[in-house]
């Protein structure tokens, strides 16, 4: 198969599938392209989003060759496309009936409310609606990406579970759960994010709060940087929660994810605005008790209350730190969430099952066969619709 992915950019969270996606189009004589739209920007590469990204062999950059490029694109088996709006990569694709697999955030982070604007719908109809019978399919990033595209008629029963996959770690679960409760008298809570209004920063202080006015003894780093941060350090010292709460500022990738294998409960707390949110991955990957606002696209689709994390509203901070109090009170159900939160990353939603999963569909297609059921996990057909 020549395959080929169309974004803005390749980043960490986008890698390894590339790289299991070609390991399998060269395992089959195939081939596979990145072909990224745009530079990244400077923000995500001071955040260490860039590193080492593109020297990826399968990498190519549309604005150094843009007829090489184009043509990569046109004469695909299969397109991935997604992350820019930018509709002329794809143009001739759709117009010929070829297989494009479009990659989508949900279309309404900010309220559905806005699917009723004519000219809204007017733009969705060209790009969306008028293909539902075509060869174009959607990988949904986020458990609300389908009920979007069904309110303006698009992709029917097209539409896949998807999302972002950063890389397995593979653990030991049970050396690292009892290194985590054994490493010192102090419950650990994360917190990890731009420091901006929807991703509620002050959900963590409000969990804090109650944890200090419970006696429990707990330490809180909340990572990352952003406009909001000297309000959330005089936040936390208006509650009395300073000593107990530090602000170690951004951190890479890397030295998140050792934060992450340190923490007892990682807290993820944006709003609908989080079209994915990477951060859950990672948590449950690290053997973290997740409590996850249900409005972050990731949170329904990983995320079973109650067996693998927890859910809560975004509006309602009080139920994240009822939540957090019952896990700071019982370090077996810490455990017991920490452990089905590794094995559902480590078993399902991971970039190898991902791409994998993904590839087999597309041959499918080509080979003008049913494309594969699955029951659960990246690629079951999304019919919920959230």
């Amino acid at each position: 198969m020549r395959l080929v992915f169309v974004s803005n950019y390749i980043n960490h969270h986008q890698m390894p599938v590339s790289l299991e996606l070609d390991r399998l189009c060269r395992l089959q004589g195939g081939d596979y392209v990145f072909v990224q739209t745009e530079p990244m920007e400077r923000e995500r590469v001071a955040m260490g989003w860039g590193e080492d990204l593109d020297n990826a062999a399968f990498v190519r950059n549309y604005w150094e060759d843009e007829k090489g490029c184009q043509q990569l694109i046109d004469r695909a088996d299969a397109v991935i496309f997604g992350g820019c709006e930018e509709e002329k990569y794809i143009q001739a694709r759709l117009r010929d009936g070829v297989p494009v697999w479009r990659y989508s955030e949900p279309l309404y982070k900010t309220g559905r409310y806005k699917w009723i604007s004519p000219r809204g719908l007017l733009k969705k109809y060209h790009d969306h609606t008028r293909y539902r019978k075509s060869r174009v399919y959607l990988l949904c990033a986020g458990a609300y990406v389908a009920g979007d595209f069904r309110l303006v008629g698009a992709y029917g029963g097209k539409r896949f579970r998807y999302g972002y996959f950063p890389a397995l770690r593979q653990q030991d679960i049970e050396a690292l759960l009892t290194d985590k409760e054994q490493s010192g008298r102090k419950l650990r809570l994360l917190w990890a994010a731009r420091m901006i209004d929807w991703k509620h920063p002050e959900t963590a202080l409000r969990v804090a709060t109650a944890l200090r006015q419970q006696g429990v003894d707990f330490q809180m780093d909340m990572i990352g940087d952003g406009v909001m941060l000297p309000q959330m350090r005089e936040l936390a010292a208006a509650l009395g929660v300073a000593e107990q709460v530090s602000f170690p500022g951004y951190r890479s990738p890397q030295e998140t994810r050792e934060y992450m294998e340190k923490a007892h409960i990682f807290l993820a707390t944006s709003d609908r605005q989080e079209g994915w949110g990477a951060v859950v991955n990672e948590a449950m990957n690290s053997g973290c008790a997740l409590i996850a606002g249900k409005g972050m696209g990731a949170a329904p689709y990983l995320v079973k209350h109650g067996e693998n994390g927890y859910l809560f509203d975004h509006r309602r901070p009080e139920q994240a730190a009822e939540l957090a109090l019952g896990l700071a009170r019982d370090a077996g159900l810490r455990r017991r969430l920490g452990t089905a939160a590794y094995e559902t990353v480590r078993s399902l939603w991971n970039p190898q099952v991902a791409a994998q999963r993904l590839y087999a569909c597309m041959e499918a297609e080509l080979a003008g066969e049913k494309i594969p059921e699955y029951a659960d996990g990246p690629l079951s057909r999304d019919r919920v619709c959230l």
